[in-house]
C-alpha cells in the first residue's frame, strides 16, 4: 500500500471506483521527477516491512521496490514494542505485512469485462463460489489486475482459507494487531503484492507528526488567504490609481481636443479670410485705380464696398464717359450706370451712380486656330 493511500485512509477518505487508475498515473508522473532516495525519504516509495515464520521465530525483512533486505529473526513470543525498538528509526514508521507461503493460497485466473476493473474486489467476491470450493465468509481473498485486452481484463483471484491462517503456518496471534496487510509468495518466493487482510482488521499506524502537519497545513492555508487578500488589495489599489490616471489623462485629452478644435477653427477662419483677400482687391488698390481713371472735373461723394459690389456716387462734367473710362480696370469688372444722370445746374455737372463687381476681369479665351 502506498503512502498517499494510507494518508487518505487515516483521515477517513476513500478513493471512489474508477479514480484509482488516474491517481496512480498522476502519482507516477509526479514521482518520476524525484530521485528514488527522495521518494523513500518523503514516504512515497512503495516500501514496507515483511514478516513470516522461519523455524521457531519470525523473520522480518524490509522490502523497497523489488528488493527484499532481511533484517532479523525474532522470537514469536517477543512483544511488539520490544522487537520494534531493535529496528532503525526510519523503518519503524513503515507498515508491516505478513507473508504467507505459496502453498497456503489458491490462485485462479479470471477473465472479466473492462468495466469490472474499477470494482475488482467486489466482483471477485462473487467469483469465490464459482472458482473455489470455499465460501466468501470462510476465506481471506484479494484480486489483482494482470493485463487489459481490449474490452476485457485478465485478473487473478487469490484465496486463503481462514483455518490455514490460524494454523501452524499462519499468523501468530500476537502479531495480528500490528499487520496492515497479508501477502502471499509466488512460485519463485516473491510477494504477489496483494492484501488478503480484511479492511476492518488492517492496522493503520499513527503518524506522530500528523498533528504538526495539520497545524502546518492550517498555517499555510491562513498564510495563503492573507497573501491572496493582500494581493487583491494591491491589485485594487493599482486599479484605483490607474483609473485616477485615466480620468486625469482623459481630462487633459479633452482639453487638448478642445484646443485643437479651436486651432482648427482659427486656421479655417484665417484661410477663409485669406481666400477672400485673394479673390477681392484691397481698398487701397481700388482707390489707386479710381485716382488714375477718374478724369478732372469728377468728384466722389460716396464710395461704398459691400461684399464684392463697388458703388460710386458723385458729380462729373463728363459723367456719360465715366463707364468707358472705368472699364478694363484690374480691380473690378462690368462697371455700369445705375439710374439716370441728374443735372446739377448750380455746379454745372451731372450726378451719377456707378456700380461694379470687385475682382479681376477673367481673361478672354483665344479664338480657335489662333489670330489671322
Amino acid at each position: 500500500m502506498t503512502a498517499w493511500r494510507q494518508s487518505l485512509e487515516r483521515i477517513g477518505l476513500r478513493i471512489p471506483p474508477g479514480a484509482g487508475g488516474f491517481l496512480r498515473w498522476w502519482q507516477a508522473a509526479l514521482l518520476a521527477w524525484l530521485p528514488a532516495r527522495w521518494q523513500w525519504q518523503l514516504g512515497f516509495s512503495p516500501s514496507r516491512l515483511l514478516a513470516w515464520r522461519e523455524g521457531d521465530g519470525v523473520a522480518v525483512a524490509w522490502q523497497r521496490e523489488q528488493a527484499v533486505t532481511p533484517l532479523a529473526v525474532f522470537p514469536e513470543a517477543l512483544r511488539p514494542e520490544e522487537w520494534q525498538a531493535l529496528l532503525p528509526a526510519r523503518l519503524r514508521a513503515l507498515s508491516l505485512d505478513w507473508l504467507l507461503p505459496a502453498g497456503l493460497a489458491l490462485r485462479r485466473p479470471l477473465r472479466l469485462p473492462a468495466a469490472a476493473a474499477a470494482r475488482l474486489q467486489e466482483v471477485s467476491r462473487f467469483e469465490i463460489d464459482r472458482q473455489t470450493p470455499f465460501e466468501a465468509a470462510d476465506v481471506w481473498f484479494d484480486a489483482r489486475l494482470l493485463a487489459q485486452r481490449g474490452e476485457q481484463v485478465d485478473a487473478e483471484l487469490v484465496v486463503v482459507p481462514r483455518r490455514a491462517i490460524e494454523g501452524a503456518q499462519g499468523i501468530p496471534p500476537g502479531w495480528r494487531e500490528l499487520l496492515a496487510g497479508v501477502d502471499v509468495r509466488d512460485a519463485q518466493g516473491e510477494p504477489l503484492r496483494i492484501n488478503l487482510l480484511p479492511p476492518v482488521q488492517r492496522h493503520v499506524r499513527r503518524d506522530p507528526l500528523a498533528r504538526w502537519n495539520w497545524w502546518l497545513l492550517a498555517t499555510a492555508l491562513v498564510a495563503l488567504a492573507i497573501g491572496s487578500q493582500w494581493l487583491l488589495d494591491n491589485r485594487a489599489q493599482a486599479a484605483d490609481a490607474l483609473e485616477a490616471r485615466v480620468r486625469a489623462d482623459a481630462g487633459r485629452a479633452r482639453q487638448v481636443a478642445a484646443q485643437r478644435q479651436a486651432l482648427v477653427e482659427l486656421i479655417e477662419g484665417a484661410g477663409f479670410f485669406a481666400q477672400q483677400r485673394a479673390t477681392r482687391p484691397a481698398t487701397i488698390e481700388v482707390w489707386d485705380q479710381l485716382s488714375r481713371r477718374l478724369p478732372q472735373g469728377t468728384y466722389l461723394e460716396k464710395l461704398s464696398i459691400e461684399g464684392n459690389e463697388l458703388q460710386l456716387v458723385g458729380l462729373s462734367n463728363g459723367a456719360s464717359a465715366l463707364v468707358e473710362q472705368l472699364d478694363g480696370a484690374p480691380t473690378w469688372r462690368r462697371p455700369a450706370l445705375t439710374g439716370v444722370l441728374q443735372s446739377d445746374a448750380g455746379r454745372g455737372a451731372d450726378r451719377f451712380t456707378i456700380t461694379a463687381t470687385l475682382g479681376a476681369t477673367p481673361p478672354v479665351p483665344a479664338a480657335p486656330g489662333g489670330a489671322r
